[in-house]
Formats: C-alpha cells, sequence, structure tokens
C-alpha cells in the first residue's frame, strides 16, 4: 500500500486549519454523509498549557454522537488532541452546523467494533492505514453536553 507520505499528510492538515480558522468554519468543514466522513475543527484544553488547541478530524454521526479515529496520520504516536482529551475530556466541536459543546471518551468492546466497522464503510483502506501503526487506533466517541455542564 503507498499511504501519502507523513510530512504530506501533515502539511495539507495546518494548510487546512488554516483555511478553516481564517474563514471562521465557512470554508473547509464539510458534513459527514452515508458514504463519506466530514470534517470538524475539535478544540481541546493542553494537558500541560491549559490553553486551547485546535486540530481538524474526520468524523462521522453515530446518532447525536460525532466518532472519530485518534490515528495522528498514521504514525506512531498518540495523537497530541487524544492525550489532551484523555486527561481533559471536555472540549467544543466545530462542524458544518455549528458549535458543540462534548465530552470524548474511547469507544470499547462491541460498540468500538461496531463503529470501526462503520467507519470501514466509508473508507475501504481503514484496516490498512490502520496497520501502519504500532498499536490499536482508538474509536473516539464526542458526545454532546447539555447547556451548563
Amino acid at each position: 500500500m503507498h499511504a501519502p507520505p507523513r510530512w504530506f499528510v501533515h502539511a495539507f492538515w495546518h494548510a487546512h486549519r488554516w483555511v478553516v480558522r481564517v474563514s471562521r468554519g465557512r470554508v473547509g468543514l464539510w458534513r459527514a454523509g452515508s458514504k463519506r466522513w466530514g470534517t470538524l475543527r475539535l478544540t481541546t484544553t493542553g494537558r500541560y498549557s491549559g490553553r486551547p488547541r485546535d486540530v481538524l478530524l474526520g468524523y462521522f454521526e453515530d446518532a447525536d454522537h460525532l466518532v472519530t479515529l485518534a490515528m495522528n496520520g498514521w504514525g506512531a504516536p498518540e495523537p497530541a488532541w487524544w492525550l489532551n482529551l484523555q486527561a481533559r475530556p471536555e472540549a467544543v466541536a466545530l462542524t458544518r452546523d455549528g458549535l458543540v459543546r462534548v465530552h470524548a471518551r474511547a469507544a470499547e468492546g462491541a460498540e468500538r467494533d461496531r463503529l470501526w466497522s462503520r467507519w470501514a464503510e466509508i473508507d475501504d483502506r481503514l484496516d490498512e492505514y490502520a496497520a501502519l501503526r504500532p498499536r490499536p487506533t482508538a474509536v473516539v466517541v464526542l458526545e454532546p453536553r447539555a447547556p451548563g455542564v
């Protein structure tokens, strides 16, 4: 399998994040569909700095939850945003439909298997990409928080 080089993936996501930031989400975010993933901007809190950190992620919807993968562009290390969420699971997701305050958690067991299978329906190379990583990839569920929580 020939995945794009990590430097290219890294540069693409940085450029994409800049476009979303400059346009305030009017450009660069799209809704997930039944046969395609969407994009969202997730703002986490830095686990050491306590400062806001933004990342763009692919996602799909599962009922009222947003589901993404902690894959880090097929690299070995866990993505910083996922480490931030493990330390501080409250975050804000900006989708094409607006801001949503979320609580993050890793899917486990049968739920993880079901959500992974759903990703594999959208991306038929998912297992090939995941095999490039030395550890299992976390399936991250972003659950909407009630206002004021």
